[in-house]
């Protein structure tokens, strides 16, 4: 017998059809594993309990916007913390007769959410009787031209703004507080499992000029992403005929329908509005804004990219360029929008660390602590 050994052939080469192939299949076993790893390392943090915080023996009556949507989110939000924070209750809203309640329920502090339509007699009698009063301004810088005619009226008033503070201080309020907004953990957070929505890049938020102004440059390299833009007031858009339904024109996203969609996207758009807008602010003192919105919060929650455009006061809340990035022009934007999509472990390692950081410092069980404790210590 010969026991000669015989060298093998060598494989044929493959095809460039082949070696396409080849490839596809090792970039969607790559893509495949940087999906699940993400999705596996949002499922475990998203499964811890949140900190412990102890209850007050306290009775608060809350007094909802009664505008309904899209503030009923805000109001179901802030009511889930009370009830876990203190030791009762009593929900009401702006259109009711809040003096009448108050003395049969005796509640120890009446918080009112936004309290544009809340007529201010009821506020007097309210603080007449010694109940603590307390409103949380949901719009700031927007409508100050209404604001500054109310907040006097309370004992502590809390803005998301912090432009505001001095404002407010110099209209008498001694009690004036900076407090933004938050995320909702039962409304906004990250699709664990395989998301039913599959997109680059997001957009959702209202067409403001100072938005079509910012978009309508880019629009064409914006667009040859998988992008989608969602909001009302798009047909302002010129363009937007030609994008079909990838941009959805004059539908309001439900808080759960919104997480989805971010928690679907490689990355978020945030762009804030402009406090100078004669169209749609009423701000005449041009209060500028510096402050997050509550988007900022929901999109970390929601465990994805956020590219938002710079604000002064980002920083306050989330490293910049560790747990959000930030632009200050369409082209900056691009240019991270570019870099992103083609670092898939930048991206995925930042919305983690930004998902972490919201679900330790920015629920609206925290914001509503923060809340009691200027109040009550």
């Amino acid at each position: 017998m010969n026991n000669e050994f015989i060298m093998p052939a060598p494989p044929l080469p493959r095809t460039p059809a082949e070696e396409e192939k080849l490839r596809g299949r090792l970039t969607g076993f790559k893509i495949g594993y940087d999906e699940g790893y993400l999705r596996g390392r949002l499922a475990i943090l998203d499964g811890r309990p949140e900190e412990p915080i102890p209850v007050r023996n306290l009775h608060v009556m809350y007094v909802a916007s009664g505008k309904g949507y899209p503030y009923s989110p805000l109001d179901e939000a802030v009511l889930y913390a009370l009830q876990k924070l203190t030791t009762q209750v009593t929900i009401t809203d702006v259109r009711q007769n809040l003096v009448g309640l108050a003395d049969a329920q005796r509640p120890d502090l009446v918080l009112v959410l936004d309290g544009l339509e809340l007529p201010l007699d009821q506020v007097a009698e309210l603080r007449g009787r010694g109940i603590k009063t307390a409103i949380w301004l949901t719009d700031d810088p927007y409508y100050t031209d209404f604001t500054i005619n109310i907040v006097a009226h309370y004992d502590y008033v809390f803005t998301l703004e912090r432009n505001c503070v001095e404002i407010y201080r110099g209209l008498g309020c001694t009690e004036v507080h900076y407090l933004p907004f938050a995320a909702h953990r039962e409304h906004y957070r990250p699709t664990t499992g395989r998301s039913p929505v599959q997109r680059d890049v997001s957009f959702i938020g209202s067409a403001y000029w100072n938005r079509i102004n910012f978009f309508r440059d880019i629009m064409p390299e914006l667009m040859s992403y998988n992008t989608v833009i969602n909001g009302i007031w798009w047909d302002r858009l010129p363009e937007a005929p030609l994008y079909g339904e990838r941009i959805e024109i004059g539908k309001w996203m439900t808080p759960q329908e919104t997480a989805v969609t971010y928690s679907g996207s490689k990355i978020v758009i945030n762009l804030h509005r402009a406090h100078v807008d004669e169209l749609d602010n009423n701000n005449k003192l041009y209060i500028p804004a510096a402050s997050p919105n509550p988007r900022t919060f929901e999109i970390a929650a929601s465990g994805t990219l956020q590219l938002s455009d710079a604000r002064d006061d980002m920083g306050t809340f989330y490293k910049v360029g560790e747990e959000i990035d930030t632009f200050s022009s369409p082209q900056e934007m691009m240019d991270k929008i570019r870099y992103y999509l083609t670092h898939e472990e930048q991206r995925r390692d930042m919305a983690l660390r930004a998902f972490e950081r919201t679900l330790k410092d920015h629920t609206y069980t925290k914001r509503l602590n923060q809340l009691l404790t200027i109040i009550y210590g």
